[in-house]
């Protein structure tokens, strides 16, 4: 299983290992993150484990790497790999038109091209699961731009853990028109929510019982569900933001007085105890649990003794299934990674080319991040599996993302 390793005996230079400690604690002295963790695995030792700040300012309780913390979309490689194992079982494939399984796309329509009204729309096809999987199939998030963005969240359709169930939301969905024909372009999107409803239509059980016996009993992952554990609630994290309106406007520069306003409470939060099982954002864990899943990845779909995907799936979900980069597709939307020579696999993206996407790694690196700031990759060339927990949202709030992956390769000597 995952062991502890020396880091230099794993090419890891001490000196450089304690540089990332301190821009951690950095991040809590300039009040960027009340407090944040960080595991990096390298062959499937752990070789830095570090945890600084606090988890509740309210509450002056320490930020540890027992933290429990919302992980937001880094639900979503955990969904696609509850996908892939029901495709590995011939129940469904990914050419598929989504409405087999939910009725209500069965009459698509998608806006026409420069619509200038919610009510412009021409007939099309109803998107594929791969184009779910992948951001292309012309669904949206509400705080994208857009006309189809503003709909949304007129309507709130964001999969908030308090907005059950999964198949009424999915209804609700359907009946918007699509912001372009599926295929044509990339937008960050609830596609991955919808996919959590097919989920549950194919195997007759609802998806965070799904996730329980097939993902997350079986790799050990006890502390993590879209509701925080019992077990876990003393443990669980506050959740703030630095800007003074909507947490969730990611496209938002009103920056408030407070730079860490508290925004989720952990004794009042709706993830103590969800009815809405977001495929695409509902899960809260700890970034142990989640460091497994990574390995997992890493390791082809199996972890121990314990096999969810076969190697050649788990390539397949880590390859880049657009024709070109993110860039290339005409986005419009927020996105979690930079665009340019970045592609977009299952569930994740993808490094294409490290340069054009100006932050360093290698070509393969899998990864996506959540709203409240964390951050995961793993890099099959160089055996590792780094994992960044903290909760702040929105995560376009400061690039420590391109830093930590800077700062880790900068470690890594040999």
């Amino acid at each position: 299983m995952i062991g502890t390793a020396d880091p230099q005996s794993k090419g890891f230079d001490l000196g450089r290992l304690k540089i990332l400690r301190g821009w951690m604690d950095d991040l809590v002295h300039s009040q960027k993150y009340a407090g944040n963790s960080l595991l990096i695995a390298r062959d499937g030792d752990v070789v830095f484990d570090y945890a600084t700040g606090l988890r509740s300012l309210e509450n002056n309780t320490p930020f540890q790497r027992d933290t429990v913390a919302r992980i937001y979309s880094m639900t979503k490689p955990v969904t696609s790999v509850a996908l892939m194992m029901l495709v590995e079982q011939g129940l469904l494939h990914l050419d598929a038109p989504v409405s087999e399984f939910i009725p209500a796309f069965a009459d698509c329509r998608a806006l026409v091209p420069n619509a200038s009204t919610i009510e412009q729309t021409e007939p099309c096809a109803p998107p594929t699961l791969h184009q779910l999987l992948t951001h292309t199939s012309g669904l949206s998030y509400p705080f994208n731009p857009g006309l189809l963005a503003s709909a949304m969240d007129a309507q709130d359709l964001l999969f908030k853990p308090n907005q059950g169930p999964l198949g009424a939301m999915a209804d609700q969905v359907a009946a918007l028109p699509l912001a372009f024909r599926p295929g044509t372009r990339w937008e960050y999107s609830v596609g991955i929510d919808i996919l959590g409803r097919v989920i549950e239509v194919v195997s007759g059980l609802s998806l965070d019982t799904f996730l329980q016996q097939h993902i997350l009993n079986p790799l050990g992952l006890s502390e993590t569900g879209f509701s925080v554990p019992a077990s876990g609630r003393e443990r669980f994290a506050a959740l703030y933001t630095p800007l003074a309106g909507d947490a969730f406007d990611l496209n938002s520069a009103e920056t408030g007085s407070e730079p860490l306003r508290l925004t989720d409470s952990p004794e009042g939060s709706p993830f103590l105890s969800a009815d809405m099982f977001s495929g695409g954002g509902g899960l809260v864990g700890t970034i142990d649990d989640y460091l497994r899943f990574a390995e997992m990845l890493r390791c082809g779909g199996a972890l121990g003794g314990t096999r969810l995907l076969s190697p050649h799936t788990t390539r397949f979900m880590m390859s880049n299934h657009l024709p070109g980069d993110i860039a290339s597709m005409g986005p419009q939307s927020f996105a979690e990674q930079p665009m340019e020579g970045m592609g977009f696999g299952l569930g994740g993206a993808v490094v294409l080319d490290p340069a054009r996407a100006r932050t360093q790694g290698s070509v393969g690196d899998f990864s996506w991040g959540g709203m409240a700031s964390t951050f995961f990759w793993v890099d099959p060339v160089q055996a590792l599996s780094v994992v960044f927990f903290t909760q702040l949202s929105p995560s376009s709030s400061y690039p420590t993302r391109a830093q930590l992956k800077a700062l880790v390769h900068a470690a890594l000597v040999d």
